[in-house]
Parts: C-alpha cells; structure tokens; sequence
C-alpha cells in the first residue's frame, strides 16, 4: 500500500472552505461537538465507527462527558491528506 500524498496549504484551504465546522490545528484538523449529555455523546461516537472502519481511516476521539472532540491526521504522509477532509466530511 503507498504513502498517501500530503495536500498542499492551498488544498486545505480549499478543502476547509467547505467544512465550516472543522479548523486546522497544526498537521490535523479538528472539531468539537457538544450535546446534551454523554449518552448522546457516545452514541455520536459510535456513529463515527463505520465510515472510519470502512475508509481504513481513524481518527483521534477525546470524550469529555458532552463533548467530544475529533482530530483528523494521516500519520503516515506526516500530516494531512484527501483521506482526512473525505472523513470530516462523513463525520459532519
């Protein structure tokens, strides 16, 4: 399996543009999302297991009662790639 190619700074521009909720945050790009409670917090989570699982792609998951934060990175490329703005936007 190759290397996935890093995006250029125009491409995450371009890429963030259409993601309004996400932000970069060095090398990853992040979001956090609020909701009432941690059942609904986790469930959100469980959410994320199937699109993750079936792009071979994983992100970084911190749950703090009602809020979870996601961070998207392709550590192999060493930073960000079409495979972490695909799965932001499935996360959306």
């Amino acid at each position: 399996m190759s290397t996935p190619v890093r995006c250029s700074v125009a491409e995450i521009q371009t890429h963030l543009a259409a993601l309004p909720n996400w932000q970069r945050t060095g090398d990853a790009i992040t979001r956090t999302v609020l909701f009432p409670g941690s059942p609904e917090a986790v469930a959100f989570v469980t959410r994320l297991i199937e699109p993750a699982e079936s792009m071979q792609h994983h992100p970084d998951v911190d749950v703090r009662y009602n809020r979870v934060m996601i961070t998207l990175s392709t550590h192999d490329a060493g930073g960000l790639t079409a495979k972490d703005f695909a799965l932001a936007a499935k996360c959306d």
